[in-house]
């Protein structure tokens, strides 16, 4: 999937997290916030990565600010945010089709 414009998806409140995606080249660039950085860093980036790996995407980059958030809300939030860069959020959307 290629990221047309930036998007975002999710909020700023306690176990949520807030990901925007932007246009770019050269790969992914991802930048991570996380209260809870030092105990589950490797494991929300690794998160966010096999998501958009599934999805596809190969240049973008990835702004996650993250309050806590379960896995499955991180793959929710990456989600919404390509689907909504992409102008696909209006129809057609293959929720939980793509990531498994």
């Amino acid at each position: 999937m290629e990221i047309k414009k930036a998007a975002m998806a999710g909020t700023l409140e306690s176990s949520d997290a807030m990901v925007t995606v932007e246009p770019s080249e050269g790969g992914i660039q991802l930048d991570l916030t996380s209260s809870v950085m030092n105990q589950y860093g490797r494991q929300i980036k690794a998160t966010v990565l096999e998501t958009l790996k599934r999805l596809e995407v190969k240049d973008a980059k990835i702004s996650v600010n993250d309050h806590g958030a379960l896995d499955c809300t991180l793959k929710a939030r990456v989600e919404a945010a390509v689907f909504r860069s992409c102008d696909k959020s209006e129809a057609g959307i293959p929720w939980g089709g793509m990531i498994r």
